[in-house]
């Protein structure tokens, strides 16, 4: 499948001051494939070590750190000769050996030709137990794939043309709308796991069966994922693990207006009260990548940390298909756009899940008083309102009360409808399959009545 993360690792594989680089990402979401497959393209040879499944390997590192030691063992181990001025070297799962993790700052500091990469499933979680080479590795993270990449990887090259060709917030035709909006439900269901894509496009022709399986195997990921916090963390921390993660979407119907409340700590564990006393369960998940937490802030100014509180944020599930997973909502619902105030949650988590893979970290959401934003981000140094609505219907009370407050440039609705601008209410609309996209350029004949441009 192709991933926007193949451009980002040959950027950094021609780099003038390139540094071993760091894959950090949840389990599933394609890094060992991508790995692979840059090595497979890009060098004469790579050599693979997956420290997790190969653990007689880790003692390749331990004692002696130097470089050319460890090229002259692995070399041994793999029986391959390794030539560090043109083959690539991958360390998989690297968590599994924190002193592999130490051994890339010798990399970057006395073999900084030798092209290395390492990946971690579970980096978060385990950094603080390793000596971490702060300065001496390039990070990148990696997400489950995007809309873009959903697209991609279906057999429709004309629909992922014209996505692509989408460059400006202007009208597209009903008939492009309205397939991509069908595509739209379909990420929905299947979200962005490849293994996940890959099932779904071999058996779409039979939406039925496709579903069934993409179902099947997004409940044996979630087990998958519930193995890994007893794994890691022991039985009875796994078990609030569990449990925190699961009340996530249990939590979906609270609000009436259809919209992701903030996380409410009562009755979610057993005995167990208070931000305080979850803070570690909620960090552990966070660090996994099976969360997406993001601050409530209390004004709309930069820099919006300075406005948080530790324990008033949102929670949303890292991708969309282990949350309809784990909120057993049928396919046929999804598809239907028929699971009520579910929609506004599904909706929001879509667009939490998109703007973190396409980079916009400076991400958080708003509330004061009874007026509450679902996104506000930073833009060009401006703060930008975005309200998120799952169907047709457009109101947003919320961001006339922020507009008049803070003045942004523009806000944004995110909904099923097509492009469309109002330059006098400086209003941006989005069907929400562009919240990747987000923002567009704006025709330059949409000028506001004082003659800026939108």
């Amino acid at each position: 499948m192709e991933r926007y993360i193949s451009q980002t690792l040959q950027e950094w594989l021609v780099h003038e001051n390139r540094k071993p680089l760091l894959l950090m990402g949840a389990r599933q979401v394609g890094k060992t494939y991508s790995l692979r497959e840059f090595g497979r393209t890009c060098f004469p040879r790579y050599h693979f070590i997956n420290l997790e499944e190969q653990p007689s390997a880790t003692s390749i590192f331990r004692g002696d750190l130097t470089p050319g030691k460890i090229i002259q063992d692995i070399s041994l181990y793999l029986d391959t000769p390794i030539d560090p001025d043109q083959d690539l070297l991958i360390l998989d799962e690297i968590q599994a050996c924190p002193e592999a993790l130490t051994s890339l700052k010798y990399f970057a500091e006395k073999m900084p030709h030798m092209a290395v990469c390492a990946a971690g499933s579970l980096l978060g979680v385990h950094l603080a137990e390793c000596s971490f080479p702060v300065g001496k590795i390039d990070e990148r993270h990696m997400h489950p794939m995007t809309f873009a990449e959903f697209l991609m990887a279906a057999d429709s090259p004309l629909l992922c043309e014209a996505f692509q060709n989408i460059d400006k917030l202007a009208p597209i035709s009903e008939t492009l709308h309205n397939r991509l909006w069908n595509e739209f439900k379909m990420y929905l269901v299947t979200g962005g796991l490849p293994e996940v894509v890959a099932i779904f496009n071999r058996e779409r022709r039979d939406l039925f069966l496709a579903f069934k399986q993409v179902r099947d195997l997004q409940n044996r990921l979630v087990t998958d994922y519930v193995a890994d916090m007893a794994k890691h963390c022991g039985k009875q921390n796994a078990m609030h693990l569990e449990r925190l993660w699961r009340n996530i979407p249990a939590q979906l119907g609270r609000d009436q207006d259809g919209s992701a409340g903030k996380f409410v700590f009562k009755n979610v564990l057993p005995c167990i009260r208070g931000y305080e006393r979850m803070a570690g369960v909620i960090d552990w998940l966070v660090a996994a990548g099976l969360v997406l937490r993001l601050p409530i802030v209390n004004s709309g100014q930069l820099p919006f940390p300075a406005y948080e509180k530790e324990n008033f944020f949102k929670l949303f599930i890292f991708d969309t298909g282990i949350l309809g997973a784990l909120g057993r909502l049928p396919a046929k619902n999804i598809l239907d756009y028929d699971y009520g105030t579910y929609k506004g949650f599904f909706a929001e988590n879509f667009v939490a899940q998109e703007f973190r893979a396409c980079g916009r970290d400076n991400l958080a959401c708003w509330r004061e008083g009874r007026a509450e934003v679902e996104f506000i981000t930073e833009s060009d140094g401006r703060v930008i309102p975005i309200e998120v609505k799952s169907g047709w219907i457009t109101q947003a009370k919320s961001l006339k009360v922020f507009a008049h407050k803070y003045h942004p440039p523009f806000s944004a609705v995110f909904s099923a409808r097509n492009l469309k601008v109002e330059p006098q209410r400086r209003k941006h609309y989005y069907p929400l399959y562009l919240a990747g996209r987000f923002p567009l350029p704006v025709p330059d004949e949409n000028l506001f009545p004082d003659g800026q441009a939108l």
